[in-house]
């Protein structure tokens, strides 16, 4: 019986293998007839469906806001570009595609190759740049012939355009591509490789609300890589629209007075610290960098010896020269070292020690008081005043006054100039301070350092009282709509460490220096405004102090540079400007001119405006 058992359930378990074993086989005999159809039956149908078919996404990049002036002009704007790029995937057979194209965009199938295989971000599947900016009739021919460019497409977007080329290059800045590093430092969201930032300028400091935000779409593509449709799209986030404070026609007025000359003007509004003009000499076309600089003109840029990629009016730092005897004066008055009758005698020169200081003035001016030596510029009256203070004193006056540091305005590598002490020349050099160097420090010579920038600060405080501004460049910011986002306030940044009393006796002083018969920027004395200024020249290479030495007989770049400080109208100024011209050789005869066309074009026009406003109100308070 038990045998009989164990017989039925060995019968039982091999039907169910061979069942089993049946099942499996037929599986693999359906697999294998299915494969045999979709390969060799339906393949080539298949093939031919996939590869007119595919799904690919395309980025949107967002329009960069624009940048206008504080009036609302337009200075910067973007216009369509119509940019080439090439997928090597969808281009095959790639030599006859590059070759075919070559003709139509002018540019030698060598030179398209190492575009190609130079592009960092290299992929056969993702499309590859390789010209810019084509121009309409290259955009007619690839048109026309696209059916025999597989892989070939044309993209239009939007190219930053500087409108008026060079036009305050320095303050607005340029675009460029994005670099490894800057992708890497994570301060640039959103981008990728060849997308351009702002790398000068406010485009710089502004970049993350001019940028915006990229968009994309999902798109169908046939064998050519030509779209079918659009799946879906998400639209661009554009950038925000930033006014600047400049003032356009003062700018345009400013760079055309530093046509052919090396310097910088700096013009801003003394109760607000608002940046009306910032023009530096020579300048750079900034729609050169935006396609990307080439090699030759980029060298050509840093090689120039007269630097025109420097921002002369925030980096460049120059003796003051005898502006900085503005500085010398408060700090003689608000020490008590002298008052409003001090006089000194200056018969041309100053024997200090066994050393010989001269006046500009060789006949001297005789009897001098604060606002006659402010007025004429006498060394020899702040030689004894300079002496009498002595180097610490005068150095704490200036860093009080600003200075010596950086004023904050929102561009980058400022300079902070210098204002040297005792202890300073110790350390850096490891020889006392000498008195007799004093002499020379208090007519603004010497160590002494400062950049316009901090002179047209110092000079609005003159001018407003004695608050120091920090400088603005921005006025707004608004979407594309108009709506405003952020409006700058004017932030005091400090104050000048003197009484009234001793500032307007210096105001005095300077006022004279534009008016009174004497004064040294006499010459550009206005019949309907009244400027106060003061005219400085620094030198270049030291001298002996009785060597005379005239800049006729002087090389170019070895004169002395020109300076001039200035604000108007003098009872409630308005604008605050700072010129220097480089080896302009004496501040009355090269830069006060340019100071005075500087303020007559903005006060002329802010008088037309208002009267154009008054007559309006006038007319509207009638009706």
């Amino acid at each position: 019986m038990i045998k009989y058992l164990k017989t039925a359930d060995s019968e039982w378990y091999k039907q169910r293998i061979i069942s089993i074993m049946i099942c499996i086989l037929a599986v693999f005999v359906i697999l294998f007839v299915r494969l045999i159809y979709l390969q060799v039956i339906i393949g080539e149908e298949l093939r031919r469906i996939s590869l007119n078919n595919s799904i690919r996404l395309q980025s949107i990049d967002p329009p960069r806001g624009c940048v206008y002036d504080r009036k609302g002009k337009l200075l910067v704007d973007n216009r369509p570009s119509f940019d080439v790029s090439i997928i090597l995937k969808d281009a095959e057979p790639v030599e006859q595609t590059i070759e075919k194209l070559s003709e139509y965009i002018q540019v030698s199938p060598s030179d398209l190759m190492s575009t190609i295989m130079n592009t960092r971000d290299f992929s056969s599947y993702k499309p590859i740049l390789v010209k810019q900016d084509i121009g309409r009739n290259a955009l007619a021919a690839l048109e026309v012939h696209k059916h025999d460019l597989p892989g070939v497409g044309v993209k239009v977007n939007l190219r930053r355009n500087y409108i008026t080329h060079q036009y305050a290059a320095h303050l607005i800045g340029y675009l460029s591509e994005i670099n490894s590093d800057e992708l890497k430092s994570g301060n640039y969201p959103g981008c990728r490789s060849g997308d351009l930032i702002g790398k000068f300028g406010a485009e710089k400091t502004y970049d993350n609300l001019l940028r915006g935000k990229r968009g994309g779409k999902q798109v169908e593509v046939n064998a050519n890589g030509q779209v079918v449709r659009v799946l879906k799209t998400v639209a661009s986030i554009p950038g925000h629209n930033i006014y600047l404070t400049l003032d356009q026609d003062v700018q345009m007025k400013s760079e055309e007075l530093l046509e052919g000359v090396a310097g910088a003007v700096v013009a801003m509004e003394p109760t607000s610290g608002r940046i009306l003009a910032l023009a530096s000499s020579p300048t750079f076309d900034q729609n050169a960098f935006v396609g990307g600089i080439s090699r030759d003109k980029w060298a050509s840029l840093i090689s120039n010896p007269f630097r025109p990629m420097a921002n002369r009016a925030i980096q460049g730092e120059y003796p003051p020269g005898s502006t900085y005897k503005i500085i010398t004066a408060l700090a003689g008055l608000e020490e008590g070292v002298i008052d409003e009758k001090t006089i000194f005698e200056c018969p041309g020169f100053y024997r200090f020690g066994n050393r010989v200081y001269r006046c500009w003035k060789k006949g001297g001016h005789g009897k001098v008081e604060i606002i006659k030596a402010l007025a004429e510029s006498c060394d020899v009256f702040f030689y004894q005043l300079g002496q009498k203070l002595g180097v610490d004193r005068l150095a704490w006056y200036a860093k009080a006054s600003g200075l010596g540091s950086a004023t904050g305005i929102h561009l980058d590598h400022e300079a902070s100039g210098l204002i040297p002490t005792a202890a300073w020349k110790q350390k850096r050099t490891g020889i006392p301070w000498q008195e007799g160097e004093t002499l020379s420090l208090a007519i603004g010579q010497g160590f002494n350092l400062a950049t316009p920038l901090q002179m047209a600060v110092f000079t609005s405080a003159i001018a407003n009282g004695g608050k120091r501004y920090k400088p603005l460049i921005i006025d707004t910011i608004k979407t594309l709509d108009d709506r405003l986002l952020h409006e700058e306030a004017p932030k005091v940044i400090g104050k000048l460490p003197v009484s009234q009393h001793s500032l307007n006796l210096v105001k005095e002083g300077l006022w004279q220096v534009v008016n009174s018969e004497k004064g040294t920027a006499r010459r550009i004395r206005l019949s309907r405004i009244q400027i106060s200024g003061k005219t400085g020249t620094s030198q270049v290479i030291s001298r002996k102090d009785d060597e005379q030495i005239a800049e006729e007989n002087m090389a170019a770049h070895l004169k002395s540079h020109a300076w001039f400080v200035a604000y108007a109208p003098s009872d409630v100024p308005r604008i605050a400007v700072s010129v220097v011209v480089e080896h302009g050789e004496h501040g009355s005869g090269a830069a006060a001119p340019i100071a005075k066309e500087v303020i007559k074009t903005y006060l002329r026009k802010e008088s037309t405006q208002y009267q154009i406003v008054t007559q309006k109100q006038r007319q509207e308070g009638s009706g």
